[in-house]
């Protein structure tokens, strides 16, 4: 029997916010302990429908808004929170939580956004179509049916020949299926990543180089990087097209943990213990070989590929962003916006599109289609023609997922007026004038660990 319960290696939850530890599993049924660190504090608000929590402040400074009220917290404060009462908290501050009974699933409901986090009042209203969302998201006997709908439709349509999907009728039922799977899935954050994981997207980046000048500079950055799959494949095709280009890539991602197996570079050829994916299933032996050292069954990133490359942990969505990374000549933005709330998703896709310098281009795949669209037209951006179809379809791990998925990726579909803005996934932009007339950092220190 263990009676010694260390943190995990990896947490158990993350937020915008915060990231969190469970203890255990512990003998005690009707108890969980967990460790937080708060950088801002909890992303909603929200309310417990019968678990009981208890805080105390390790450390640092913060405030919980129970039940409307503010209450300041220091070290050494114990804070309860009962079940049916609406709370947050914020501040920059490690907690030691206690739930009971033990967390589960549907007991909270959340709120509100928290504006400490997200820097504004983000939207946060019921979705479309309340009442269909309650009969998508209803339970019996504890499980969804609409769950094993979806799973369903999905073997089904698997099973099917591209002819039969592709005809009208079957294309409207998928839609359907889709906006129920969109209705119902739960979006968080996922670590999952691959290398060479768009070989048409990365093509279109080589044929953009003859555009830099030779010995000229090309600044890049890769939002959204988990553990760097993506940063590499980028490095590696710019390097070999144009060793001659001084390459000032920045590579972000919102997880810690996730920037720290980026930067060290190093992976397993097996499953990956925090993505949870094998990050080299697509790659040629010789691509490996071009890619990486072997050091038995360790594989090294080589030093030409990383060399360069700053790595920071940071939001996305935090308009300060530009701030700190200055505009970027090509900005990647690739299958992370898919697992945000739409409104969520369309404050974040309008502040990356601040950080494209002007003329420069813009990838961002693995997103509400109906989200990007719609932010691409607002601001004018450009939809690049070149590979256009062979991107839309070139990560596919994506169409695996249609229609019963909310990350799938709908097929497309030219009898569509808006179809060449809908589906494209590379765009230029021409800028504003906020952007043409505002300063552009030429140099900037690299912090490692620096934060947004």
């Amino acid at each position: 029997m263990s009676y010694i319960h260390p943190l995990p290696a990896s947490p158990s939850f993350t937020g915008k916010g915060l990231s969190g530890y469970t203890f255990g599993p512990l003998k005690q049924q009707d108890c969980e302990i967990y460790y937080i660190e708060v950088e801002k504090g909890h992303d909603v608000f929200m309310i417990s429908r019968r678990i009981t929590r208890t805080y105390y402040v390790l450390s640092g400074v913060g405030q919980f808004i129970i039940d409307g009220q503010n209450y300041p917290v220091e070290e050494g404060v114990l804070v309860e929170v009962p079940p049916q009462i609406e709370y947050c908290y914020s501040g920059k501050m490690t907690l030691i939580a206690i739930s009971r009974p033990r967390w589960f699933k549907d007991n909270d409901t959340f709120t509100k956004w928290n504006p400490d986090v997200f820097g504004h009042d983000a939207a946060f209203g019921p979705r479309p179509n309340p009442w269909l969302t309650k009969i998508v998201r209803a339970r019996v006997f504890g499980k969804r049916p609409v769950n094993g709908y979806l799973r369903l439709n999905q073997k089904v349509w698997n099973s099917l020949p591209s002819f039969v999907t592709s005809l009208r009728p079957v294309r409207l039922y998928g839609n359907i299926l889709h906006k129920i799977a969109r209705m119902q899935g739960v979006r968080a954050q996922a670590l999952a990543t691959l290398f060479l994981r768009n070989r048409p997207q990365l093509e279109l980046i080589r044929r953009l180089l003859p555009q830099v000048v030779r010995g000229g500079s090309l600044k890049v950055a890769v939002l959204g990087c988990s553990t760097g799959a993506e940063v590499y494949s980028v490095a590696l095709t710019i390097r070999a097209a144009r060793p001659d280009i001084k390459l000032r890539l920045n590579a972000v991602d919102i997880s810690r943990e996730a920037v720290e197996v980026a930067r060290e570079g190093t992976y397993s050829p097996q499953k990956s213990r925090l993505s949870g994916t094998h990050v080299c299933e697509t790659m040629t032996a010789i691509e490996i070989e071009t890619l990486f050292d072997k050091d038995g069954d360790v594989l090294r990133v080589k030093p030409w590929i990383k060399e360069g490359i700053c790595w920071r942990v940071g939001d996305a969505g935090e308009p300060e962003m530009l701030g700190v990374l200055g505009r970027q000549d090509i900005v990647l933005a690739n299958n992370f916006l898919c697992h945000m709330e739409p409104a969520e998703a369309e404050n974040c896709l309008r502040n990356i599109g601040r950080l494209v310098t002007p003329g420069g281009n813009l990838f961002v795949s693995g997103v509400d289609l109906d989200v990007r669209a719609a932010v691409a037209r607002e601001l004018g951006w450009e939809p690049l023609q070149e590979l256009f179809e062979e991107i839309h379809y070139g990560d596919p791990y994506l169409g695996k997922y249609w229609p019963s998925q909310y990350a799938g990726l709908e097929p497309l579909d030219k009898n569509r007026r808006d179809w060449r803005i809908r589906y494209a996934a590379a765009f230029r932009l021409a800028g504003n004038e906020s952007l043409v007339n505002m300063e552009c950092q030429e140099e900037f220190a690299c912090d490692t660990w620096g934060g947004v």
